[in-house]
């Protein structure tokens, strides 16, 4: 009898995870199925850039996982019960419900209206693929002189605010930040983004917290109102809602609480990772949303898993921080050096030369979920009594 593993979205935590966990387990024991609504992967660090109409490299799941063992199930994730361990599913042939012995939620994250009043009625997204491809309509029928607002001083904001810049120099691109312009940077880095920012003529909004979206501008708390013929909202993500609807253990944001190994706290039988897991880093600081910190996630959620089933070295590996990257445009970018847990180190890299290091980083997170075959990697045989533990009563510790 296979041990069936389901691994809910195939962002890069979950595609990576379904990948690794194909490569370390015989095909014999384990059946993994990967859920997710859209056939091909989506490159959501560059949803700016397919905001201003660049073209991205399609990468179809059927291809990424063809020949790995991997199941890909087209579907919509409606519900989850972790107490009878199923999964409610919604595809082209109507509800069904999946069962599990492990799961694996990655189902990740979206935009995050913050409750600010307009916002969802006026202001557009780029969290997901099609929040992009709506922008991109909405700027593609804008006349030149027409002004763009971007919400959010952190790296979204600062990312799609140069992007949209840069490829549409006619336009008139205003940032609106809660805090000062790059406040999390060193001085140098600091520095280098004002300069970017200048030279694209970007207007700064610095300690604007926005209070309310209109159709044609938006309203700061101390009353400045600044016209926006299109308003990008980037304050901020919000994991999906379906973990808190279940009996998992959850912070107030809906996170899973885990442990080291980015299982459930709750329910052993569930691993949680990147965006929708609750995951402390160095100087027990919870860990920000983003790529950076989701993949190393998903290696530690699969290795946990083998480990447990084939009995083997549970991985004991700590996820820390080395840079980060901020493209600002195709020709300018900043890497921010920074220590283990996230602050910023005077070391810096700037201009052309960091451009092409956050493409690289960009293209090498990509490589590395479409080639889950690439690296071989011996797979190791569950223990049979191990996967009827985990299946009875969740994984074994």
């Amino acid at each position: 009898m296979q041990h069936r593993i389901i691994v809910l979205g195939a962002g890069y935590t979950g595609a990576i995870a379904a990948g690794r966990l194909a490569k370390r387990l015989r095909r014999e024991d384990v059946a993994i199925t990967l859920v997710n609504a859209e056939p091909d992967f989506v490159e959501r660090v560059r949803m700016h850039q397919l905001a201003v109409g660049r073209h991205l490299k399609p990468r179809p799941f059927s291809e990424m996982f063809a020949g790995t063992g991997v199941e890909l199930r087209l579907a919509k994730v409606t519900g989850v019960d972790v107490d009878r361990k199923t999964v409610a599913v919604l595809d082209a042939n109507g509800a069904e419900e999946l069962e599990y012995d492990s799961l694996v939620y990655a189902l990740g994250s979206g935009w995050n209206d913050q409750g600010v009043p307009g916002t969802t009625e006026h202001a557009h997204q780029i969290a997901s693929r099609p929040g992009a491809l709506r922008l991109r309509e909405r700027l593609a029928g804008l006349d030149a002189g027409e002004t763009v607002a971007v919400v959010g001083g952190g790296l979204t904001g600062v990312e799609a605010a140069t992007e949209i810049a840069e490829a549409r120099p006619d336009l008139d691109v205003v940032l609106a930040a809660r805090g000062g312009l790059g406040d999390w940077l060193s001085p140098k880095g600091s520095r280098h983004l004002r300069k970017v920012f200048d030279k694209l003529g970007i207007t700064v909004h610095e300690h604007a917290a926005v209070a309310a979206v209109q159709a044609d501008r938006i309203a700061t708390a101390d009353g400045t109102s600044i016209p926006a013929a299109v308003t990008v909202w980037t304050a901020g993500f919000a994991v999906h809602p379906i973990a808190k609807a279940t009996t998992l253990e959850v912070t107030g944001t809906g996170q899973i609480v885990v442990d080291r190994t980015m299982r459930s706290v709750s329910h052993p039988d569930v691993y949680a990772i990147g965006d929708a897991a609750m995951v402390m880093g160095p100087g027990d600081k919870p860990l920000r949303m983003s790529c950076a910190s989701g993949v190393p996630t998903a290696w530690q959620a699969a290795d946990a898993i083998t480990g447990r089933l084939t009995g083997g070295k549970l991985p004991n590996v700590p996820i820390r921080y080395y840079n980060q990257c901020i493209s600002l445009g195709r020709k300018e970018g900043l890497i921010q050096y920074v220590t283990a847990d996230d602050r910023a180190v005077s070391a810096t890299l700037t201009g052309r030369v960091a451009a092409v290091y956050k493409e690289l980083i960009c293209k090498g997170a990509a490589w590395g979920v479409a080639n889950p075959k690439v690296i071989p990697t011996r797979r190791r045989p569950v223990v049979r009594e191990l996967a009827r533990a985990g299946s009875a009563a969740g994984a074994p510790a």
